[in-house]
Parts: structure tokens; sequence; C-alpha cells
């Protein structure tokens, strides 16, 4: 071995060959061998153990800290006197720095390796394994030399030691007299930068070899064993830093030659100190797409492709190489496609070989980029010659022309696009974060766009496919509006709900949107004036038929163009009037109109409003009518102008989309809302479509809901399926029926709680429970074509619309039922208000007294029920008779199911004729005669508040298979008790009149 350049030619750090010590053996209960000592081995020699390693070794650490010292007296300190003034020196002088501060480090490793060596030497008698700091200490010597050599290497590329002794200053120049007497290998100023060069890392790279000399020494003595596999582990570890110093200044010379041979230009923008060329096609012919790259330059981090005085370079973090290229536009059939997120070119080579080599080197360089290392021999071979993942994460700035220009994407990429989850962010403030496939917004996504002079954004929660908004989507614009809704090619369309929370003017539309327009039927509710519109929209205006209800209790119904009133229109008062003709805004009459009134009388003819004088008519009046006009006061709008099958298109086109699209899991993401399995940062900004996501019995998903579907057959099992999907917001019919439930509280809930909408509320419900069976049906029909069965044979409409009456509409009626109720009331008011002044004037009677008032036959009083007291009389006591009925009778409030209420009146029934029964002691059969006033007596003593509006609402939502059976005969017999008891009050209210008259 040569010695050491800076040493002056002292002796060369071989071990010496001292005689071998005698071995010591280990003493069982020895002082200090106790249990936390007993992983110390000794070692077992024949020619050589531990003593003389460890006296080897102090020799060598000796003589390489005194090496050491004098590097950092002749070279360290005198270039770090004086910092170079010029930009490209003191970025270099930096390096140096973290230089010095690695070699300090080594240095420091080095003097308390010494000291810990010689104190064993000097004081112990037994050496151990652990003696040998340079194998038990090895990962951490490891670490210091290979920071010290990349830090070296680093220096070397960016022609450090060039500008370090281009120094023009004095002390520099007196410096480098004193240091040519010590480098005596070189002799011209020419020379001193590779003086330098050698003298910083060969001495160290010669101590990493007296390592290696020691340790294979030790090896070969060793006898078979644990120390043995140690050593000879840590061996191979020092050997592979051996391989792995060559190699990094073989690169880093390789790297420096290319940086002289390219024109400032292009160093200047190129050369980092990290950066190392991996392969040059002067070297390594190949070429790129024609007329592409005169160079092209591999190297550990990027590709770059030189053409002239311009260049490309892409990082290879981002770089996808496709072997199966056979473009045309290549010169040869031995091609290799380059894509990056922007730009696909060719690599072309002229024979296989040399495709190979190029393809080899660079999926190793991709790979190695991906996995921030360097595949050296000192980190082994894992992964060596497989193909760098597809699928990457990254972040990356667009900057050619296209929707991306200018904007930084951090995501997921597959094959040069962005694919998976990510974020966009542009210049002016835009972003989006969600779902992307094959380059494009696609899946769920939320993207903010400011608003212009305004410090606020739109946020758009939506879902994207192929780059625009389509589905379902919430827009929180920055105006304080909300919307919820469907949107197509980016804007809305569909059905959705736009809603203004600003105290200025708050408003809120539910109906059908298209091209980012109010278009077709919808419902307004301005909540600063207290009106609600229900009709058609056309471009943002109401346009064409349309309701108005205000919070006064007034609705009108006229025709609209363009948000202004046109044409004649009826107008429906509080107090029952109505007003068919002309008025403007304000609902001032002008121009003909007939005026009838709650009374009968009719008052038509020109009506004018003067400033000052009111409102003044010419015309005639007629009083020759003077009863209630019930078709008149009764009038119910909106049943020719709006077609229940045209109301909510735009909520049963999108579940029909659906269905046509096969159900795909895609769509079904965007009809029913955000998916569950969204990122957690995602999902707290999602819900599902007009209801927030609770917890789930049940998680339906697409292929488990046509799969259950066709399992429910019989009428029973079938009903309980659908109950269960109504009522999850995942499962679509639950979805469905969710959406029109939005959409009727929207129009008849609050101000449109008027009773001139009843019949148009209720055959919204009546449709609402067919179109559901409807859509049940087409997803059964998709369930048993992809089971490859063939579908029923489709049933007539009649059976369809009963199996809906008596399967859907059960199921669906607790939805919409607190406002349909409310109509029904509302509808029904005046006839509540007699009957339950009758149940009054009857509840006053006692339970004999009333018997007797109602005809009913005295065998069949139950007066035995009357149980007396002290000082009581029988002809006094109240509410005892039929007391099981009339409790009965009571539970029909508690229920909204048709079904159900007919049940319990059919159990009331079954109660008055089992306490006659008991009565007359034997089963007794009432006739009609009988049962009417025991019905009428149970009525009086329920005392059911809104008994017309039940009796109605039964009749008209009931299973139409009831019709002409039991429960339409005993709902007849309610309905003749209801009216009896208000005729019976009309009676005496027109007795106290004559009375009074008289």
């Amino acid at each position: 071995m040569s010695p050491c350049p800076i040493s002056q030619g002292n002796a060369s750090c071989e071990s010496s060959s001292s005689k071998c010590r005698s071995c010591v053996r280990r003493e069982t209960g020895r002082t200090g061998m106790e249990a936390q000592e007993l992983g110390k081995q000794l070692w077992k020699c024949n020619d050589m153990c531990a003593a003389e390693a460890t006296t080897s070794l102090l020799q060598v650490e000796e003589n390489f800290s005194a090496c050491l010292a004098r590097m950092d007296a002749l070279i360290f300190k005198p270039l770090l006197q004086s910092e170079p003034s010029d930009q490209k020196g003191k970025e270099n002088f930096k390096l140096f720095l973290l230089l010095n501060d690695q070699f300090q480090a080594l240095w420091n490793l080095t003097e308390e390796n010494y000291r810990i060596v010689k104190q064993k030497c000097s004081t112990s008698e037994s050496f151990c394994i652990q003696d040998i700091y340079i194998v038990w200490k090895g990962d951490l010597f490891l670490s210091l030399y290979i920071q010290y050599f990349v830090t070296f290497a680093n220096y070397v590329v960016v022609h450090g030691f060039e500008h370090a002794t281009k120094s023009k200053s004095e002390a520099w120049k007196h410096h480098k007299t004193v240091l040519k007497q010590f480098l005596t290998d070189f002799t011209t100023e020419t020379s001193m930068s590779l003086a330098l060069y050698t003298v910083l890392h060969k001495p160290v790279r010669d101590h990493v070899e007296q390592y290696i000399l020691l340790l294979n020494k030790l090896n070969e003595v060793l006898q078979e064993g644990s120390e043995k596999d140690i050593v000879t582990s840590a061996v191979k570890e020092y050997v592979k830093l051996k391989s792995f110093i060559s190699q990094v200044l073989d690169e880093a010379c390789f790297t420096k030659t290319l940086w002289k041979s390219l024109g400032y230009k292009f160093t200047d923008m190129l050369c980092v100190p990290e950066r190392r060329l991996l392969e040059d096609s002067k070297n390594l012919p190949i070429s790129a797409s024609t007329n592409r790259s005169d160079r092209i330059l591999l190297f550990d981090d990027v590709l770059v492709l030189i053409q002239g005085n311009s260049f490309q370079s892409f990082d290879l973090k981002l770089v996808w190489v496709d072997e199966t290229c056979r473009e045309k536009s290549a010169p040869g059939p031995y091609g290799l496609r380059i894509i990056t997120p922007e730009e696909t070119f060719v690599l072309s080579a002229k024979d296989p070989q040399m495709k190979a080599v190029w393809q080899w080197k660079l999926n190793q360089a991709i790979r190695q980029a991906l996995n921030g290392k360097r595949d050296f021999p000192l980190w082994g071979k894992t992964g060596e010659g497989t193909e760098p993942s597809s699928c990457r994460f990254f972040t990356y700035v667009f900057r050619l022309e296209s929707k991306f220009k200018n904007a930084s994407y951090e995501g997921e990429w597959h094959w040069g696009k962005p694919h998976g989850k990510g974020t966009l962010k542009w210049r002016d403030g835009r972003n989006h974060v969600g779902d992307f496939k094959e380059g494009l917004e696609h899946g769920f996504g939320i993207c903010l766009v400011p608003r212009r002079s305004e410090d606020r954004y739109d946020c758009y929660k939506c879902h994207w496919y192929e780059g625009k908004m389509r589905g379902y989507g919430i827009c929180e614009y920055g105006n304080d509006m909300v919307y919820k809704g469907y949107f197509k090619d980016d804007v809305r369309q569909g059905f959705g709900i736009l809603e203004n929370f600003s105290a200025e003017h708050p408003f809120k539309y539910t109906g059908q949107w298209e091209n980012d327009k109010k278009n077709g039927y919808g419902v307004w509710e301005d909540k600063d004036r207290g009106e609600r519109y229900i009709g058609t929209w056309l471009d943002d205006h109401r346009h064409g038929q349309g309701i108005v209800v205000t919070q006064s209790g007034v609705c009108y119904q006229r025709t609209f163009h363009a948000d202004k009133m046109v044409g004649s229109g009826i107008l429906l008062l509080e107090d029952d009037s109505v007003y068919e003709g002309n008025f403007t805004q304000d609902l001032t009459f002008v121009g003909k109109g007939k005026l009838s009134f709650a009374n009968g009388f009719i008052l038509e003819g020109t009506f004018t409003n003067k400033s000052g004088q009111g409102l003044q008519t010419q015309g005639i009046l007629n009083t020759s009518n003077e009863q209630l006009d019930e078709r008149i006061t009764k009038a119910q709008l909106g049943l020719k102008e709006f077609p229940v099958e045209k109301r909510w298109k735009g909520i049963y086109d999108q579940f029909l989309e659906f269905i046509h699209s096969g159900c795909k899991e895609e769509m079904e993401e965007s009809f029913t809302g955000f998916h569950i399995q969204t990122s957690k940062e995602l999902r707290k900004s999602q819900e599902y479509l007009f209801c927030q996501r609770g917890t789930e019995d049940v998680s339906w998903k697409t292929e488990d809901i046509l799969e259950e579907l066709v399992q429910h057959h019989e009428l029973g099992s079938l009903q309980s399926y659908l109950e269960k999907a109504l009522k999850s917001s995942l499962h679509p019919l639950g979805k469905l029926l969710k959406a029109l439930t939005i959409a009727f509280q929207a129009t008849y809930s609050g101000i449109g709680a008027n009773r001139h909408l009843l019949t148009m509320a209720q055959e919204e419900v009546k449709y609402y429970a067919k179109k559901i069976w409807e859509f049940y049906q087409g997803l059964l029909h998709l369930a048993l074509e992809q089971k490859g069965q063939l579908p029923a044979k489709c049933v007539d409409g009649e059976v369809s619309d009963q199996k809906a009456y008596s399967v859907v509409l059960p199921l669906i009626l607790p939805c919409f039922y607190p406002e349909l109720f409310m109509l029904y009331m509302l509808y029904h008011e005046r006839e509540d208000d007699l009957y339950c002044q009758g149940i009054v004037d009857l509840s006053l009677f006692p339970d004999i007294k009333l018997l007797e008032f109602l005809d009913v036959q005295k065998h069949l009083w139950p007066l035995k029920d009357l149980t007396l007291t002290t000082n009581q009389r029988r002809s006094l006591i109240k509410d005892k008779c039929f007391l099981s009925a009339t409790e009965c009778l009571q539970k029909l409030i508690t229920t909204v199911d048709p079904r159900e209420k007919l049940l319990i009146l059919q159990k009331t029934y079954e109660e008055i004729e089992s306490t006659v029964s008991r009565v007359v002691e034997k089963d007794y059969k009432l006739p009609m005669d009988d049962l009417l006033p025991l019905l009428m007596y149970v009525v009086s003593r329920a005392k059911i508040q809104h008994l017309g509006a039940e009796i109605h609402l039964i009749r008209d939502l009931m299973d139409p298979t009831n019709q002409g059976g039991l429960y339409d005969f005993l709902l007849t017999a309610l309905e003749s008790c209801y009216e009896h008891i208000q005729r019976m009050r009309l009676h005496q209210r027109e007795n106290c009149h004559v009375t009074r008259t008289s």
C-alpha cells in the first residue's frame, strides 16, 4: 500500500505480527458475568484473537487520526478563511462548509474510537466482540463515510476545487506555496485542483481498505460460530462501502466531464450538486422523434432533450416508458414511447440491444427516483430490474395551453395523467379537490371558484364526468345562495333547489332547471313577501300558468309572461269570495270581472280604482242565490293547468336515466349522492340527496339491490322489502321518495297550506305511489335480465295502479301525511266546525238521555255498565255506555294508513256488536237501523275533532278493492253519522234563529 500523500512517507497502517496472548476462558459465576452481560462473547481463535485485532486497530486509528489532523490544518482551515464574493463561489463555499462538517464528524469518530481502543488495551486483560467498534457500531461508521463521500462528490460535480484554487487573495497565494511542499507528486499550478481532489479522498478510501484488511485477517483466524458470522457480515458491509465510494466518485467525474463539454447556458440551468449523469446518447446512441433533439441525457432525476440552444427536461417521477411503441413517426422499429404529463414522444434505437439497454436504464432511473434512493451495492439489490409502478403520487405544474394551464396538480397519476385522488390549484385562486380519471375530473369533487372583485368563493361539491359537472351536487355560492340538485355539462340541469339565505331578500326555488336557468315546473317561495308561486318557468322568469298563494290566505291563478301577469285570472279571498277577471299585482280589481260573495251574491261589471276614491264598480248585483255555492267557495286550482304527470319530471327523468344505464355504480353515485367510501376529509363536506346521512342498518350496493329484488315475490315479503328500501336514504327507491317528499313539502307546507290546493296534493300523492311502483318494476326487470331470466309479461295499467295503491301508497303516505292532512282540515274546516258544535251539544246529555235522544232501542241499552255510587242517579251518568267501542274509535287519529283506519273502524263495529250481544245475552247482528244510532252515540262520545277530514282522507286514499265491501259499508255509516250530527246542529241553529226572530 502506498504511503498517504499528506503523511510525508509515514509507515503504512498495517497490522503488526505480535504474538497471540492466551485466550481467556469464560468462568461460570465470575464477578461481572451477570444476566445483563450474558450477551458478551469472548472470541476464541487459533493464531489471532480479539486482543491482536484491537492492538492492530489502535495503530490504524492513530495513524489515520494524525493524517486527518494534517488535512484539516493544511486544506480545510485555509480554504475556509475567506468567502468568495461571486454568486457561484458563494454557492460552492456553502457546499464546502458542509463538506467540512462531514469531515469533522468523521475525524471526531476516529478520535473517539482511538481513545476507546487505547483505554481498552491499557486497562483490560480480556477482550470481547464489543471491543471492536468498527464491527459493533458499524452502522455509525458506514453512515459518516457515506455522508462524507456524497458531499465530496457533490463538490466535485460543481467544479468546487477548480473554483477554490482560482482564488486571487494574497493569503491563498502564500498558502499554495506552503501546500506544494507537502504535495510532492504535483508540481505545476494547473494540477492544484487535482491535487486537492486526491488529497481529500484518497486517505479516506485507503482507510476503508485498511478496515477491510484488518477484519479479513481477523475473520480468517476465527473459529466457526456466531462471532465469525458477525465479522463476516461486517466485512461485507465495508466491501459494499468501498464499492459505493468508487461508484460515487466515478459518477461525479462522469457528470463533471459533461458540464465541461456543454455550454454555460446549459450548465447554469442544469448543473446542481446532487444531479448525476447516468447515460448520454453520444455514448449510447438513441434518437428522439423527428427533429426533436440532437442529444439525449439521462440523469438520476430528469430526462433532458437538447436541440440547438434550447432543451427540455422531464422529471423522472412523472415519466412513463412504454415498450410497446409501434408509432409510424418512429425512425425504426425499435422505439420506446415516453409519456409525460403534457407531452408524449418516441425514442428510437437502431437495434433491439440498444433499445433494451435504454429501456432498462430508464426504468431503473425512474424507479430509483420514485424510491428516493440509488441502487448502490451498499443498499443491496432490492427492486433492481423491476419496472416502476404506473400509479404514482406527485406534484406538477401544467405549462402548455389547456384547461389546466398554470395549474398545480398534487395527487395520483397513471400513465402521465391525473388519475385517482388529487388537488388542482390555479393562480387565480381556483382549486379542485377530488377524483380524477385519465386526466380529467371524474367522480366526486369539491371545486372553489373565486368571485371577481369579492373576497368570496363559489364552492361546488358535485359529481364530475369527463371533466364536467354531471349528476347530483351542492353549490354554496359566495352571495349566500345554495343550490342542491343536478348538473349536466357544468350547468344546473334537471331537478334542483336554490335557496337564498341573505337577510335582504330570502327566497327558495324548488323545481326544474335547464341550461342553468329555471325552466319548467317549479315552486318559488318569497319569504320576504310571504308568497309562494306554483307554476311554470322560462329562462328564470315566471312564464305560463301559475298559482300564487299568500300568507294571508289569499290565492290566485293567472297567466304570466316574463314575470308579468297577463289576461284574466281567478282570485280566491280568505272570506270565500271569488273574483274572476283582471287584477293588478297588489290584488286590486281592474276592468271587467265577476265577484262572487260567500253568501251567494254575485257582482258582475267593470271595476276601477281611483286614487283617494277607493274601489268603484259599474255592474249588476245578483242576490237571488242566497245559498252557499260549494263549487265556487271550494274551487280547486291547477288541475288542468298542471297535469300531475308533468309536475316533477326532473326527478323522474333522473331515475329513468339511472335505470336505463343499467344501474351502474358510477351512475348510482351521481344519482343518489356522494359515495360513502370517499376519504374522511371529503366526507365532512358531503350529504346525500336532500337528507343528512345517518346510521344505516343496511348497506345498499347496486349489485346487492338487484340480487335481493328477485328474491321477494310473495306480497308480505315484498311489502317488508319495500318498507325497508323506502326508509333508507342509500337505496334508490328511498332516495326517490325523499326527493318527492321535499318537492311536496316545498309546494304544500307553510304558505302553501291552502284548501284550494287539496285536490292537486291528493292526486300528486297517488301519482307518487304509481311512479315508485313503476320504478320498482323497472329495477326488477333489470335484475332479471342481468341474471339471464325472462322478465314477466307487463301487466295492464289498471292492475299496476291497484298494486301501487295497495302496496306502495300505505308505505309512503307517512312522508306526506302532515301537509296532506292539513289541507283536508282546511278544506273541511266549516263542516268540521259545525260537527264539533254538534258534538258539544250532544256531550251535555247523560248516557240514558243521549241513547233516548238518538232513538236507540231500549233493549239494546247497556244499563249494567252504569254502576252507581252513593247519591248517584242512573239518569245522570255519562261516558260509561259502549266505552270499549268509544276508546277504539278514538284510535282513528293515531295512525296515518287508510288501511289501519278502516281496521279501527271495523274493530269499533265489532265492539258495538259485542256489547249489544252481552246485553241481549245472545249473538246479535246489527241491522243498519240499529247500527246508525249506536254508531252515532259512539261518535259523539269519541269527540274526534277533525272527523270530516279523516273520513274524506280515508275515502280518497283507501285501496280501490275495498269499495263495495264491508269497509265501504262501515265508512258510509260513519259518513252518515257525521252528516247527521251536522244537520242536527244546523237545525238547532235555524230554530234558534226563528225563536229570536219571533
